[in-house]
């Protein structure tokens, strides 16, 4: 089972990696610089072929990336180029619609499998509407009852159960969370939640709030179009939402999950059938474009940044100094994505 899963985690990363690189590589063609190579994954090559274009298409060893080498990406690194072919040469324009169309891509291809993954099975929507509340739990005791729908958690709204559980995964001051809730009758009422905090056999915390909330399965080609755009913004909204946690310390480093985790995720999942696994796809998909976009050293946001920089200021930003950002930036990714992947290995094994 440990390779099924395995070869379903590596399918997956395939997938969102090529549609990824490809928007840059199909955006770089049209506006006609100069590529050498397109490769997937990192580390060796294990497979090499010599395009017609003139172009490496190679796959390599390691499957936790991609890139497309294009001629003057950072700086006018080869005088055998023609200038006009260079990318950082073309108008800023390009240069921009170059560096986003991955990200673009990721989005496009997350929204295209919500669709047919909602069309095909229908859709589960879980509401913040209560349904079920345990007897003597935390929601219980705190005069939460069947019926009743949650409008927000420590003053933030709620638009949906899956904001809300975002919301109930962050630390609160004292363990104690202001819960404004809708009564059936339309009356609402604030209330503060302590939930019960049950640690594993790992030492790690849980919050148990003791309750249940209404799931919908929806059908027909409207409710699928309307579900792929909804996950869609809820996904974003929640990694919004992550990235601020981890910035205000609401959030544990501890909370991400690398690919040891994603492989524990795939390889749960399995049972669940394809609709699933489209799930995870589009999800992942989004991550990988949600995470890129962010102004980082060595993510295509990063680059963007750079770009805009540069439109502030009238001139190019010193070729010298944004090599050295992306590098550091570079190393400081890799750290810590050791360091989450140590950490998946002590939780899952």
């Amino acid at each position: 089972m440990w390779i099924l899963s395995i070869l379903i985690l590596i399918v997956l990363l395939s997938i969102i990696i090529i549609v990824h690189e490809f928007g840059h590589f199909m955006w770089a063609k049209k506006f006609g610089v100069h590529i050498y190579e397109f490769s997937i994954g990192m580390g060796p090559v294990v497979f090499k072929h010599k395009g017609k274009d003139n172009i490496d298409y190679n796959l390599r060893a390691l499957p936790i990336g991609g890139f497309v080498a294009m001629a003057g990406e950072v700086y006018e690194d080869d005088n055998k180029i023609k200038k006009e072919k260079l990318m950082c040469n073309k108008p800023w324009y390009q240069r921009l619609i170059i560096l986003v169309a991955g990200v673009t891509n990721n989005f496009i291809l997350a929204i295209v499998v919500l669709f047919l993954g909602a069309l095909i099975w229908g859709s589960a929507v879980s509401t913040p509407k209560i349904v079920e509340v345990v007897k003597d739990s935390a929601m219980d005791k705190a005069g939460v009852t069947e019926g009743d729908t949650i409008v927000s958690i420590n003053d933030k709204k709620v638009s949906s159960w899956d904001k809300a559980q975002l919301l109930l995964i962050y630390k609160s001051k004292d363990n104690k969370y202001k819960i404004e809730i809708k009564h059936e009758n339309g009356k609402k009422e604030t209330l503060y939640v302590k939930p019960e905090i049950i640690k594993n056999e790992k030492g790690e915390e849980n919050r148990v709030f003791g309750f249940k909330v209404e799931s919908k399965q929806n059908k027909g080609f409207l409710n699928a179009v309307k579900y792929a755009f909804t996950k869609f913004i809820i996904v974003i909204e929640t990694m919004a939402m992550t990235i601020g946690g981890l910035i205000t310390g609401k959030l544990s480093i501890k909370a991400l999950s690398g690919p040891v985790g994603m492989y524990e995720v795939v390889n749960q999942g399995i049972g669940y059938g394809l609709n699933y696994m489209l799930y995870l796809l589009a999800f992942l998909s989004i991550n990988v474009g949600f995470l890129n976009i962010l102004p980082f050293p060595a993510f295509d946001g990063g680059r963007v940044l750079f770009l805009i920089i540069e439109k502030i200021k009238g001139s190019k930003v010193n070729q010298e100094l944004e090599n050295k950002f992306h590098t550091v930036g570079f190393i400081l990714l890799m750290i810590l994505m050791i360091y989450i992947t140590i950490q998946d290995i002590i939780r899952f094994f």
